[in-house]
């Protein structure tokens, strides 16, 4: 999924992508999107709160760790984890 966010200022479309992305250990990712943003993103809460078992497996640091950045995405094996773009550069998930 991609974002697109309008400049109010100069009256273009951007596309929201992210560009780099840091692991910081702990289930933090430290994500840099294309337009200079950084945001700090804890997914630790939301790994170990959730039922679902294709999620909970993220708790595995190892696997948790193996995130790829695709086509300005966030992600996890091949989209078995993925999350709007728009949440990431608010920070939450």
């Amino acid at each position: 999924m991609k974002f697109t966010v309008i400049n109010t200022e100069n009256e273009l479309d951007k596309l929201l992508t992210i560009v780099n992305a840091k692991n910081l250990g702990n289930y933090h990712i430290l994500l840099e999107f294309n337009d200079g943003v950084e945001r700090f993103v804890d997914f630790s809460t939301f790994l170990s709160k959730s039922h679902h078992q294709s999620i909970r497996k993220y708790l595995d640091e190892t696997l948790f760790n193996s995130f790829q950045i695709i086509d300005g995405n966030l992600n996890w094996n091949d989209f078995d984890l993925i999350f709007p773009i728009a949440n990431l550069y608010e920070g939450k998930v």
